[in-house]
């Protein structure tokens, strides 16, 4: 987050918020900075792949679904932005860590073990290290101590839209984000590809929201999609993986999605719009 933080500087913090003698390298500064910064982007993130998401790939016909909500978008929206600012606060505490110099992340290729070829494995072993971190939190967080007041308001969504994809309670959500934030402070890890890392996992999010089912049929059964997810929100002991579904089939909590059955959310809407069709012409 330096990079950013530099950039934001140079170009509004340092000449029009504040006063030149409040160095750029002072905590307090930088943390109020950050909480800017994060908010803003998380926003701008959010509104941007979810919007692009809910017009371009989101089947509308999933909108009458008997289980999705009067208002649901709208309430999704509403509950994503009150919890992000909450969500920040924890995150920004990490982030200050990160550009006050105390994780791993490095500037130049030359700071790789590896060169570049350390570049692309940091990028597999942080897919695969957040997703094992995120599938036990994710498993926590059904337990019946703590999902009532944590994790159940996520669960209010059956049938999800984008929007639902950061409609966390603020505990709920810094917990599952959480794996993200430690990756750098335990591996090295390039400061440029974090940041492309960190965009790729809220686009993802969002993806596994949109009810778009299509992964290459080979994949079906490795890569935790919006097929399996929807299948976690529907019928909630099941499918707890981000990306893939190697925790969940280690773990037992593997279901093949009723999607890819011929009995998903599209199936339901076509077999009830069928059945109004051919009662309105009974009528």
């Amino acid at each position: 987050m330096d990079l950013v933080l530099n950039v934001a500087d140079h170009h509004f913090f340092t000449p029009h918020v504040y006063p030149v003698s409040w160095s750029e390298d002072h905590p307090l500064r930088q943390f109020l900075s950050l909480l800017v910064v994060t908010n803003l982007g998380a926003v701008v993130i959010y509104f941007l792949f979810g919007a692009l998401s809910y017009f371009f790939i989101f089947d509308h016909s999933l909108m009458k679904h008997p289980q999705f909500l009067e208002n649901q978008v709208r309430r999704e929206i509403v509950y994503s932005l009150k919890s992000m600012p909450w969500m920040s606060v924890p995150t920004v505490g990490l982030f200050l860590a990160e550009v006050r110099g105390y994780s791993r992340l490095y500037d130049n290729i030359e700071s790789s073990p590896y060169g570049w070829f350390g570049v692309i494995l940091s990028m597999f072993s942080f897919l695969f290290f957040t997703d094992m971190c995120i599938y036990w939190i994710h498993r926590f967080l059904h337990h019946k101590l703590i999902y009532k007041n944590v994790h159940k308001p996520h669960h209010l969504w059956k049938v999800t839209t984008p929007f639902a994809s950061h409609a966390f309670h603020p505990l709920d959500g810094f917990l599952q984000s959480l794996p993200y934030h430690i990756y750098p402070f335990i591996f090295p890890l390039h400061k440029v590809t974090y940041l492309g890392l960190y965009i790729f996992v809220n686009i993802w999010t969002v993806s596994i929201h949109d009810g778009d089912y299509r992964v290459p049929k080979a994949f079906e059964s490795i890569i935790n999609g919006a097929a399996h997810h929807t299948d976690h929100h529907l019928y909630f002991d099941y499918n707890f993986g981000q990306y893939f579904t190697l925790w969940d089939k280690i773990g037992g909590s593997y279901k093949n999605p009723s999607a890819l059955e011929g009995n998903g959310p599209h199936d339901l809407c076509r077999k009830l719009a069928q059945e109004n069709s051919e009662a309105k012409k009974n009528n």
